[in-house]
């Protein structure tokens, strides 16, 4: 999955509003974050493997530090420590280790079972969605046009560049999840490393956006802690 992990960063403003869109942003992405650092490192591996699914030609067949469920939950734990740590937003760590969580949650829906339960399990799960491209297409768009709907009706902008920056986001993730899907193969694995690195690019743009904006009135849940 990809612009639906989206979803859930924008969609858990309405749920932890005093949180940065950055936090919440980086949550839900955050097992994809790490992984291509640990493809730089060798840590990781990945296969191009035109035909694997559906909608991607990678062959994920190593990745149990990063996507594997034990450790999955043990980032979810990390992050919303870190997090409380920080801030002290009580609520906004529980929706963080959710976010985090979430992310293996999807994966398991849309991988086929390549998904270890734990790094040297013998082991995968996944129910394949990605192999109906129809399927992946109606899930995926119908939760980023969720998410960014409750994102924009739980914020407003603070200056225009609160508005541009929002929708210019949302334009790209539009266009790279197009091309991901309907373009062709990565051409190394290489490229498939230092492109994904460019995702933390995303949190600062979230963190930007949530920086021109602001709560509306009536949006923020009454539980404060």
């Amino acid at each position: 999955m990809f612009i639906g992990h989206f979803a859930v960063g924008f969609a858990s403003k309405k749920l932890a509003p005093r949180a940065s869109l950055g936090a919440l942003m980086a949550a839900p992405l955050f097992l994809d974050l790490l992984w291509p650092i640990f493809l730089v490192t060798g840590l990781e591996s990945v296969r191009i493997d035109p035909g694997n699914t559906v909608v991607t030609p990678l062959d994920l067949h190593d990745y149990p530090w990063s996507h594997s469920l034990a450790m999955a939950l043990a980032w979810s734990v990390l992050c919303a420590g870190l997090f409380w740590a920080a801030t002290h937003y009580g609520r906004g760590a529980l929706v963080v280790a959710l976010g985090v969580f979430s992310h293996w949650v999807f994966d398991f829906v849309t991988h086929r079972p390549d998904m270890p339960l734990y790094p040297g399990s013998t082991r995968s799960v996944g129910l394949g969605l990605w192999n109906s491209l129809p399927a992946t297409l109606a899930v995926e768009v119908a939760l980023f046009v969720a998410g960014i709907a409750i994102y924009a009706r739980a914020t407003r902008a603070l200056r225009a560049r609160g508005t541009v920056a929002l929708w210019l986001l949302v334009v790209v993730l539009s266009i790279s999840y197009v091309a991901a899907i309907f373009g062709p193969p990565p051409p190394s694995v290489d490229m498939i490393k230092y492109a994904g690195l460019t995702s933390w690019l995303f949190v600062v743009w979230a963190w930007w956006i949530d920086r021109n904006r602001v709560l509306r009135a009536g949006a923020a849940p009454t539980l404060t802690t």
